[in-house]
This record gives C-alpha cells, sequence and structure tokens, in this order.
C-alpha cells in the first residue's frame, strides 16, 4: 500500500520578456503503514467477542479473521452486537484465514483463547504462515509454555503467553511482592461465589511468584511442606 505525495514549485528565474513562467508539478510515491491484521482464534466466547470490539476501536488495527466452532457463518460484528457488522463471518478453518492474509503480505498477528490442548498447533500453523502469535489460555501448562518457548526459539518467531489480560491482577501481584519482604507469614485467601477452580490461576501465579523470592514463610506450620500456602 502506497500514498502518492505531491508537491507544486513555482520557479522564477530571470528570462526574456517574452517568456512564460512555467509552475512545475511533481509527485512521488511514498510507502506507508498499513493496519495489522488481527486473527480472533476463540471469536465467539465472551473473552473473543470483546477482544473483536477493542480491535475495531484500535488504531493501526483490524479485524482480519474470526474463528470458532460456534455460531459459524455467522457475521462476527453481529455476534458481538456492534452496530453495524464486520461483513467477517466465523469460520471453523484456522489455515484458510491464515492463508488468506499470508497471500496478501501483509502483517498479521493471531490472538489464541481457545484451549490448552490445542495452542501448540495453532501456534505451529500461525508461525508457518508467518504471523507471530499471543495466546491466553487458563490451565495452560508449564510443559507446553517450554514446548512454546523451544519451537519460536528454533522458528525465529515471537510468541506472548499472557498469564492473565487483568491490569488489577498484574498490579495485585506486584504488591504482594512487595509487601511480602515485610512479613514472615502468607496466606492467600479467595472468595468467590460458585467457584470451580479454587486455586484459581492468578492465586496460584501469586504463590509461585513468593515461592521463588527465595524467602520461607510459614515456619510455624509444621502441617505443610509448601513455602507459601494458598
Amino acid at each position: 500500500m502506497a500514498t502518492l505525495s505531491c508537491q507544486f514549485h513555482l520557479a522564477i528565474h530571470r528570462l526574456p520578456c517574452n517568456a512564460r513562467v512555467r509552475p512545475s508539478f511533481s509527485c512521488s510515491v511514498q510507502p506507508s503503514q498499513s493496519n495489522i491484521k488481527v486473527v480472533i482464534n476463540g471469536a465467539a466466547k465472551e473473552i473473543g467477542r470483546a477482544a473483536v470490539i477493542a480491535v475495531t476501536k484500535a488504531r493501526g488495527m483490524e479485524v482480519a479473521g474470526a474463528v470458532d466452532s460456534y455460531c459459524v457463518g455467522e457475521d462476527i460484528g453481529k455476534v458481538c452486537d456492534m452496530e453495524e457488522p464486520l461483513e467477517i463471518p466465523i469460520v471453523n478453518d484456522l489455515t484458510m484465514v491464515l492463508g488468506s492474509i499470508s497471500q496478501s503480505k501483509e502483517t498479521g498477528v493471531v490472538v489464541d483463547f481457545t484451549k490448552p490442548s490445542a495452542v501448540y498447533d495453532n501456534v505451529k500453523q500461525a508461525t508457518a504462515f508467518g504471523l507471530r502469535s499471543v495466546v491466553y489460555v487458563p490451565r495452560i501448562t508449564v510443559d507446553t509454555i517450554s514446548a512454546l518457548s523451544a519451537f519460536c526459539e528454533k522458528a525465529s518467531m515471537g510468541c506472548l503467553v499472557a498469564p492473565t489480560l487483568s491490569i488489577g491482577s498484574i498490579l495485585l501481584q506486584q504488591a504482594a511482592i512487595s509487601a511480602s519482604f515485610h512479613y514472615n507469614n502468607v496466606e492467600i485467601v479467595e472468595s468467590r461465589a460458585h467457584a470451580t477452580d479454587l486455586p484459581s490461576p492468578d492465586a496460584i501465579q501469586i504463590a509461585n511468584n513468593l515461592s521463588n523470592l527465595g524467602q520461607i514463610y510459614n515456619r510455624e506450620d509444621l502441617s505443610t511442606d509448601v513455602s507459601v500456602k494458598h
């Protein structure tokens, strides 16, 4: 994609009286940056729909594909209750979407909201087509993250695995680390109605962060071998 830049020059020189003054008009083609093409994998999920809306409002980005096994064939804009349809149907074929972006030679990224068992293959597909990946999949295992790290390093292609998309959670983790140096006892207490995933990934992450600081907490608690209770 390029933009046409034109300049108008009026050059006046000492010429004979009967000579005409002619302006000069020159144009040059300059490259311009196009929008980053974003593919949302898991677009029909609540977090996927939120991502679609966020991308459409962001500068320099545009939704280029919506992949999910639900609502196949429906316009992702309508699924997200947007005022105008995006004219992008939800498809259940990641390879087809990646191939389309790859042929256009545009810069693209895949945002993955699928499931732990599918993440590795999804990232491999995206990398094969020259697209980087951003992964947010709760309960992703350390083994999967290690495999992704090794694969991306070999392929010289970046991949961001985000343990959380909550700014509040990140601030809480940083606050817990800062406060932990001033206390000898630590307890992580969660209270959520109808919770089925206790301890939550955020609580586990906080516990791991504190355990990795090299300090031993709750020394008087002889009933556990874990340095941080959660």
